[in-house]
């Protein structure tokens, strides 16, 4: 177990030998549609028949194979191995005991899909209308969503596990102290959301990107364990939607440059294949598709190539700020955004948009098959993202990363049986709340070393007893504090990043190309940072000693930082709030973050 934090910028842990133990056992085991829309930013895209799901055949066992459909494209098998279906296993690195099975015979125990999007902000969605149509005029929405860490591999951890990343210890994207070698060497696999739920007898299946490295450190057909069925890339470059490979239940299939090759509608095919192989099987399942889309490089479908070519990135206050003076350093030296940065700016921006039409039309193709095989009303579907993302809002250019509304706050629907339709709920929500949430609608208990809470009873109408009032972010660096484990051989150092901080290219083992976001964040010079997200304001703690505070209800943009002219008994205790959440873990931090937070005075 890692050790009580001493410092909030430099904590230590060590791996447990029974910890090491498990993870040699585990290496042991591995080896093993319309017509394209036009028009400005607003205008609905025009409507039109979805995408055709690919015929599946009908089988029954859980274990079954994909039907031959399922391989939409022009993929074909280069490697083979054999799939793992590997069911949770006993203990793990930062958990005290397994998931354990609660009420699992008998009842209608619900479906679920979770579509979680890559770099999605929350200002991209009125290009969405198939998404207000079946999701937000059905379903409930949680404006006040908010990621511990706003960066892929962490965020997609926290998903998981249901930890923050203080405490799973996975604090960016690449090694010594991120990435999928470092999370499978600390054996976070082993116990997950996945695992859980196929150990309560449900058929588990992702379809999509998994974790950022994956699959350094291990063969490019393993399939972690808790998935009855895997649709994963592994080499390739499966940013820009073509030229990819998928590892597909242990066979490593590739893709080409061919329009049915286009990943986001690839991944909807295979769900749509899945859905409808379980109209017969009476066990329940829990499908993850977590999309490509809209991470740069934003390429978009073969039918919005030409989407909204007049649309320009939204130019809220905050856009290109004009005055930062009350910002911390590494914002103060940013210069005002230039006409051929804003120009870049809008050209991502349209290809982001039309990327996601495709995204609009996955949730259209899953929930008409749903509705198909008399699954609807059964299934719980949830959209939401890793990241949020920023365009040229205080100054910066594009990326993620920072403390700030674009990047931390994002979107959160969901639709299923209970759940009301068109309703929005305030209280804070996160993505550590995920795995506790779909854990408690399988009947499956969660281990002690769950952070988050489910968000179930805000689902139901009523207000949760002693839900939290506030939220923890933080952003790390490769700096920051990490595990005594060394860092996982074989795996090649990331570029560091272009003078002036922009993105490198980087690959990882298995040759997936990825944009270097996390670089991109050193080179503008983001320090590690901690803070609170309260109801109506935000604090935060910089490495470098600076502060923010910002009074959300009065600024919203966050365009005035009043952490130099607010109380200092307020400052004080919103530090020592902030430090006593950082030593806290599982039912000590739900009881920590549902304390009241202090009232702001400005």
């Amino acid at each position: 177990m890692c050790t009580v934090p001493t410092k909030r910028f430099g904590r230590r842990c060590a791996l447990k030998l029974g910890a090491l133990v498990a993870l040699a056992s585990l290496e042991a085991c591995s080896s093993g549609s319309s017509a394209s829309p036009t028009g400005t930013v607003g205008a609905s895209p025009t409507s039109g028949p979805a995408v055709s799901p690919t015929t599946a055949s009908t089988g029954v066992a859980t274990t079954v194979a994909p039907s031959a459909a399922a391989t939409s494209g022009t993929g074909s098998v280069v490697a083979s191995g054999r799939p793992a279906t590997t069911a949770a296993a006993s203990s793990v690195t930062t958990g005290t005991r397994p998931a354990t099975v609660a009420n699992t015979a008998g009842g209608n125990r619900p479906n679920i899909i979770l579509i979680n999007t890559d770099d999605l902000d929350t200002k991209s969605l009125p290009v969405m209308p198939k998404l207000k149509a079946l999701m937000t005029d059905q379903g409930t929405t949680f404006p006040n969503y908010f990621v511990n860490v706003s960066l892929c591999c962490p965020s997609r951890s926290a998903l998981l596990r249901g930890q923050y990343a203080h405490n799973n210890e996975v604090l960016t994207n690449q090694n010594p102290n991120g990435g999928y070698a470092h999370v499978h060497a600390l054996g976070i696999e082993n116990s997950t959301i996945a695992t859980w739920l196929q150990a309560a007898g449900y058929r588990t299946a992702l379809m999509g990107k998994y974790l950022n490295g994956y699959p350094a450190s291990v063969a490019d057909t393993f399939v972690p364990p808790g998935w009855t069925e895997w649709y994963s890339p592994v080499a390739g470059n499966a940013y820009s939607e073509y030229n990819y490979k998928l590892n597909e239940n242990g066979k490593v299939v590739a893709y080409g440059k061919k329009p049915e090759d286009y990943l986001t509608d690839v991944i909807a095919n295979k769900a749509t294949d899945f859905i409808k192989r379980s109209a017969s099987d009476p066990a329940p399942f829990f499908l993850y598709l977590p999309t490509y889309a809209p991470h740069g490089p934003a390429t978009p479908g073969p039918k919005y190539e030409n989407a909204f070519p007049d649309a320009k990135a939204p130019r809220s206050p905050a856009y290109n700020e004009q005055d930062v003076a009350d910002k911390p350093q590494w914002v103060q030296t940013m210069p005002s955004l230039s006409a051929k940065q804003q120009t870049t700016i809008d050209e991502l921006y349209r290809k982001r948009i039309q990327s996601l039409q495709s995204v609009d039309d996955l949730i259209e193709n899953v929930i008409n098959t749903l509705k198909g095989v008399g699954k609807l009303d059964n299934t719980y579907i949830i959209f939401t993202s890793d990241n949020g993302f920023h365009l040229g809002e205080h100054r910066e250019t594009s990326g993620k990363q920072a403390p700030y509304e674009e990047d931390i706050r994002l979107p959160l629907i969901v639709r299923g049986p209970g759940v009301a339709a068109a309703k929005s709920v305030e209280p804070l929500v996160g993505n550590v709340d995920f795995a506790p949430t779909f854990a408690q609608w399988a009947g499956a208990t969660v281990p002690d070393f769950v952070d988050g809470r489910s968000f179930t009873p805000l689902l139901s109408g009523g207000a949760a007893d002693a839900w939290r009032q506030t939220f923890l972010i933080a952003h790390y660096t490769t700096e920051s504090r990490r595990s005594n484990l060394p860092a996982a051989t074989g795996v090649p150092p990331r570029r560091q990043p272009t003078p002036g901080g922009s993105a490198a290219a980087s690959t990882t083992a298995s040759g997936v190309p990825e944009t270097d976001e996390e670089a991109a964040a050193v080179g503008r010079g983001i320090p590690e940072f901690h803070g609170l997200r309260a109801k109506d304001y935000v604090y935060i703690e910089y490495a470098t000693k600076e502060r923010e505070l910002y009074d959300l209800a009065k600024d919203p943009y966050e365009l005035q930082n009043i952490a130099k002219t607010a109380n200092p008994a307020l400052l004080t205790q919103l530090s020592a709030r902030l430090g006593d959440l950082q030593k806290a873990s599982g039912a000590t931090f739900r009881t920590a973050e549902a304390q009241p937070m202090p009232p702001l005075v400005s």
